[in-house]
């Protein structure tokens, strides 16, 4: 049998070789959802491109294939990384198909309890620091410095290595062609580097017509690069993108800057209003960092961005990056809905109930 993961699908573009023994879950070749309520509202072609679906709930897992494939090449016996949760679930799922040890730090409170659930059942040996994600990076960082074990958090450059391959599904999806803009949350900012190194290779060999303008976005209130300066108490009901030092700053203002985009904040009523009509209106159940693209471009839609940008009335097409699935964090979401109503177990009391 053989597998279909990212690896295989995209050798050429890849740091791997005939010796890469191949960790794979089969992640990728996720949907790319067209959105009738988004592109109602925006005047453009939107498209979600759903990375919920992914083996471990989100696109962690396109970068950990390869870097978990390549510590295993390069004899590792351990990784570790620190995660407000996706790195963490997606790292003891690889770790554990691998065959390897996976040691996770994380901040004490501050993961929702669908992505640690997901590190402990694969096994990983989970510790919660007093402290937020960027000092748990940095201690990470400095234990893998002077032990035996391998780092596999985005400043892993096999990690955006893989998540690159977002982007090349995407033209591939859209027949050859990148979209006109490309939004994504923007938290420790390896994805939109990754985006935009993906789509610059892809340019060079396959990509018919330019590149996109990339949109990205952080949580008003954990907005280092928006703001230029580091947040050292980040705070946002979006988890994920909890983050006030991000690791891969630079790259991400490069993206922006060369692309000729933005990167802007989004308020936790915009996140959650954003959240509540993907799966309103759309059928699609995100973690509420997810939703931070879709907050983002609606904003913009609002200050007719869009409009000045194109300068014409023509069908642009934007692609939306939904990062995790909202069982990611079930207490959002039940936090977000009215309880089930009980009635009488006859017909009548149900009947009414439902107003049929």
């Amino acid at each position: 049998m053989s597998w279909a993961g990212i690896i295989d699908k995209y050798r050429e573009f890849l740091p791997v070789s005939s010796k890469t023994p191949v960790v794979t879950l089969n992640e990728g070749n996720t949907p790319l959802v067209p959105s009738p309520v988004l592109s109602d509202r925006l005047g453009l072609e939107v498209y979600l491109k759903y990375e919920g679906l992914n083996p471990t709930g989100s696109f962690k897992d396109r970068g950990m294939t390869v870097a978990v494939s390549k510590a295993k090449e390069s004899g590792a016996s351990a990784i570790i990384c620190a995660s407000t949760g996706n790195t963490s679930a997606s790292a003891a799922a690889y770790a554990a198909r691998a065959g390897l040890r996976c040691v996770v730090l994380i901040p004490k409170g501050a993961v929702a309890q669908g992505k640690l659930s997901q590190a402990l059942i694969h096994g990983a040996r989970v510790i919660a620091i007093d402290g937020n994600f960027d000092q748990a990076l940095m201690m990470v960082r400095r234990i893998a410095q002077t032990e035996a074990i391998t780092l596999v958090n985005s400043v892993n450059p096999y990690r955006l290595e893989g998540q690159k391959t977002g982007a090349f599904e995407v033209c591939d999806q859209l027949g050859g062609k990148a979209p006109d803009f490309h939004a994504i949350p923007v938290g420790n900012a390896g994805n939109i580097s990754a985006y935009w190194m993906g789509y610059g290779e892809y340019y060079e060999k396959k990509i018919v017509g330019s590149k996109p303008v990339m949109l990205g976005f952080q949580a008003e209130g954990a907005a280092p690069i928006v703001k230029k300066k580091i947040i050292k108490d980040p705070r946002t009901i979006a988890t994920a993108i909890r983050i006030g030092n991000p690791a891969s700053w630079k790259s991400a203002e490069n993206a922006r800057d060369s692309s000729g985009g933005v990167i802007d904040t989004v308020t936790d009523k915009e996140i959650l209003e954003a959240y509540k009509l993907l799966a309103d209106k759309e059928g699609i159940f995100v973690e509420p960092a997810s939703a931070a693209s879709v907050a983002g471009v609606l904003k913009l839609g609002r200050t007719g961005y869009f409009e000045k940008k194109l300068k014409s009335m023509k069908r642009a097409t934007l692609v939306c990056v939904l990062t995790g699935h909202g069982l990611k964090d079930p207490d959002r979401a039940i936090a977000s809905v009215k309880k089930p109503k009980t009635v009488a177990a006859n017909l009548n009391a149900i009947l009414k109930a439902v107003k049929l």
